[in-house]
């Protein structure tokens, strides 16, 4: 299972270089040029990892990153020609993983994603009967993938993360990436087509149960 990785960058030709490169250490690199881009990419998809550069068009780098905060937790690597101890310190008090200046050998890059990745995460879950693989944020039943959308897969982990626990609604939507003020009714649309993609009967389930007034609980 390739690890997805997010490259912000605006220089087309570091970008293909890059993109290519990574693909040579089974890296999925999708390449974006554009803030407003990467927002969007970020609210439909996940990755296992996001490299920043600083200098982009209608928006400073340091200005973006904390907008990607608000949508995810992915691992940022800040990777800038602005190369100063106090840009660095700014990124790392922003809550970067790490500031690699420009210019560097791209195997230095692949080097540093390969050890934040297996720092921050412990790869694969075995939780129940399922198979969790928490760097491409994949779910698999019994060795088959479950095609979850962002929402769910992260409902879906904060439930295996609190496994045999009743977790309320609004304990799932101050664990996800939903608005504050997400209705009741939304988290029951997401379990319920969490339900249907695992095979999971409403009416007798086998995993996700319902506690009447409360939320769910995921059993196993």
């Amino acid at each position: 299972m390739n690890k997805k990785v997010l490259l912000i960058e605006d220089d087309i030709q570091m970008q293909k270089l890059i993109v290519e490169y990574l693909k040579d250490y089974n890296l999925d690199c999708t390449a974006v040029s554009h803030p407003k881009e990467t927002l969007k990419i970020l609210k439909e998809k996940n990755f296992s990892i996001i490299i920043l550069d600083l200098m982009l068009p209608k928006m400073d780098g340091f200005d973006l990153f904390k907008q990607i905060k608000k949508i995810c937790n992915t691992p940022i690597v800040i990777s800038s020609a602005r190369a100063d101890i106090g840009n660095k310190i700014h990124g790392f008090e922003l809550g970067a993983d790490d500031y690699l200046a420009k210019p560097y050998e791209p195997r230095e890059l692949v080097l540093r994603i390969e050890y934040i990745l297996k720092k921050i995460f412990n790869n694969i879950h075995k939780i129940s009967d399922f198979t969790i693989d928490k760097i491409n944020k994949e779910v698999y039943l019994e060795d088959y993938p479950i095609d979850l959308t962002k929402i769910e897969y992260e409902i879906f982990l904060f439930l295996c993360e609190n496994l045999n626990k009743v977790s309320s609604r609004q304990q799932i939507i101050n664990a996800t990436s939903l608005n504050e003020d997400t209705k009741n009714r939304t988290i029951d649309m997401h379990i319920s087509n969490i339900r249907q993609k695992i095979g999971d009967d409403s009416k007798f389930p086998k995993y996700i149960k319902s506690i009447w007034g409360i939320g769910y609980k995921l059993v196993g």
